[in-house]
């Protein structure tokens, strides 16, 4: 469970660096897609906000077969976003 907690908010800190970088997108070019990844990036933070919070007030009742499930999501979520974020930020 540890794992999977720590990688969730690792995630909500990446997606926290993606919503800046989305804003200040979206404030000087006011474009459709911009502000749509303003919106992609602030519910994903949100979902993962919310599952931070879950592991917290449902730890017991996640059973052990469960935790590798949860570990590889979150992991494989903070690859996708770090690699997003790079993508995003200019050298």
């Amino acid at each position: 469970m540890d794992v999977a907690l720590i990688f969730s908010g690792l995630n909500v800190a990446l997606l926290l660096g993606l919503l800046y970088v989305y804003l200040r997108l979206a404030v000087r070019s006011r474009a459709p897609l911009s502000i749509g990844l303003v919106i992609f990036a602030f519910v994903l933070m949100v979902q993962n906000i919310l599952t931070v919070y879950a592991y917290f007030a449902m730890e017991p009742l996640f059973g052990a077969e469960t935790l590798p499930i949860l570990s590889a999501t979150a992991t494989l979520q903070f690859a996708g976003y770090a690699i997003l974020l790079k993508l995003s930020v200019r050298p």
